[in-house]
């Protein structure tokens, strides 16, 4: 068998069912044998936009997503999306092409080592040498990649390698089930929960996951103990459950941190520090901590559990459910509800441009309660994970680990290639659209409907914001841009703009009814990120 029909079929036995990439002359072997398979072939514009998909597709499988590029600057085009899976903790494949390991006739061109400058950023990088390494290389990548906590995994095959015959044969994928937590350990944790006077849960990005909801939100119901949730834990447990505490927000002190404040015992949930620092929930170190995970923590001074119950998440909280039999009543953290809720439902300020938070609520009222919203990275990130209630698990994807600009329209078309049946909306800021803007094109030929609301205030908006707290002369943050109804009309979709007449809801109904690609730029404006953010969140004085 040829190598590069191996490795598809390698690929094709882990389950695989999208590639996304962009192909170069080093990996034409493996393009020819995918044209081969029905594994489904999402060529891009760029290879950063096909490493951005493979993570939203690892994020919201659970499954390993696959991304590819050709040598030299296709691979170093893919670097940025696979140390934003590595980071968010998305399973995922990336494959570049080398030159021939043996009579390279093109020298150093384009030549980089390009597993060396990947080791940093992955679980593993290797470059496969021989044709009869294809099966076991793959194999071991997927279970890395899978493996919690899931990330990225590199592989480097040379194209005099890819075109070569070999007689090794397809691996088949095993199953490897995630083990039960210790029962002393699980004994340990009830015991501290039940003597504790307010123990509050922070559930995090590795409980993002279906099968957690189930348990965690039956716990919440059973022992009424309140869930705060991250921006990357958003939905796990509904935001119209009485014992939701919504999510954080801003690096600082927010409404969250009046139930926080008072909590003696913290129970971290599938959390990694990485996504939400431990300082700005137990800066006085005055928390016992009980972390619940798949695998065990990351040392930090700042996060040192008193107790690890390691193994399956939803069987762990099922089990300790179990030994906490009296459902009690926390009054501060009700009263933090309350005063959160209150601060969501208060009346919103109506101008043109829009303030953030009509664009919120707006948002929440055309999509349903397992539709999916995609944000980019801006300052509107904040208000959507303060502000934007949650009903049901990987409905907001977001970035709040490398919270690099420019995935959220990439993970968009994912999703909504993954689900289209949902409506999906990606959200984006003026600047992080136009770094992959390119994918218009790529939406179009592959027919996803996706809805892009672009933010538009003509800068930087959350550095502008930082620009000005600290107090620094307004500088070097405003630039121009396209007139982005034009620009997607040049593509070929349907642009919109949202003017002073237009209800920013009725336009957002109006183009998912059209079940086309639609790119709907609305001006926002941004005064009141430093009013709420530095002067009144600066001040926040909790009475409870």
């Amino acid at each position: 068998m040829k190598a590069s029909d191996l490795f598809v079929a390698q690929l094709k036995e882990e389950g695989v069912e999208y590639i996304f990439g962009l192909p170069g002359e080093e990996n034409l072997d493996l393009l020819e044998s995918l044209r081969n398979s029905d594994i489904k072939l999402i060529i891009t514009r760029h290879e950063q936009a096909a490493a951005f998909m493979a993570a939203a597709y690892g994020r919201l499988t659970g499954k390993a997503g696959v991304c590819f590029s050709t040598l030299g600057p296709g691979a170093t085009n893919l670097v940025t999306g696979v140390a934003q899976a590595q980071l968010i903790g998305a399973p995922l494949i990336s494959i570049s092409g080398q030159k021939a390991l043996v009579d390279n006739w093109q020298a150093r061109f384009q030549l980089v080592d390009v597993v060396r400058m990947m080791e940093p950023l992955c679980k593993k990088a290797v470059s496969i040498s021989d044709p009869g390494m294809i099966p076991t290389v793959l194999r071991n990548a997927f279970k890395h990649a899978e493996a919690e906590r899931p990330g990225a995994v590199h592989i480097e095959l040379p194209e005099d390698v890819a075109g070569e015959d070999t007689d090794a044969a397809v691996q088949k994928r095993s199953k490897t089930g995630i083990p039960c937590s210790d029962t002393h350990a699980i004994e340990m944790a009830a015991r501290m929960i039940r003597e504790a006077k307010n123990p509050l849960i922070i559930v995090s990005s590795g409980a993002n996951r279906k099968a957690v909801t189930e348990e965690l939100e039956d716990f919440a119901n059973r022992t009424g103990i309140y869930v705060v949730h991250t921006q990357m834990g958003k939905g796990v447990v509904p935001d119209d459950s009485p014992y939701s505490l919504f999510g954080t927000g801003i690096h600082a002190r927010d409404y969250v941190n009046c139930g926080i404040d008072g909590a003696d015992l913290i129970i971290t949930v599938g959390y990694d520090i990485v996504e939400y620092p431990p300082y700005l929930w137990n800066g006085q170190l005055d928390k016992i901590i009980v972390n619940i995970d798949f695998v065990e923590s990351v040392p930090d001074r700042y996060f040192n559990p008193a107790v690890e119950v390691i193994g399956d998440i939803s069987s762990s909280i099922r089990q300790l459910a179990a030994k906490i039999q009296e459902k009690r009543k926390f009054p501060i953290f009700e009263s933090t509800r309350t005063f959160i809720e209150e601060k969501i439902n208060s009346p919103v300020r109506k101008s043109y441009p829009p303030v953030p938070q009509e664009v919120v609520q707006s948002v929440r009222d055309v999509l349903g309660r397992e539709d999916i919203i995609s944000l980019d990275n801006g300052i509107y990130k904040l208000w959507f994970s303060r502000l934007y209630k949650a009903y049901a698990p990987n409905t907001v994807l977001l970035d709040n680990a490398l919270a690099t600009m420019g995935a959220g329209f990439s993970s968009g078309l994912v999703a909504k290639l993954l689900y289209p049946e949902l409506r999906v909306l990606a959200v984006c800021g003026d600047g992080g659209f136009l770094m992959n803007c390119q994918e218009l094109e790529t939406a179009l030929r592959y027919r996803i409907p996706l809805v892009v609301l672009i933010l538009n205030d003509n800068a930087f908006g959350f550095i502008k914001w930082k620009q000005k707290k600290m107090h620094f002369e307004d500088f070097a943050l405003d630039y121009g841009n396209p007139d982005f109804v034009l620009l997607a009309e040049s593509f070929g979709a349907t642009g919109m703009k949202v003017k002073e007449e237009d209800n920013l809801t009725e336009v957002l109904e109006k183009a998912f009814s059209l079940n086309k690609l639609v790119v709907i730029e609305c001006p926002i404006d941004y005064s009141v990120n430093y009013e709420t953010f530095s002067i009144e969140l600066g001040n926040l004085a909790c009475k409870f």
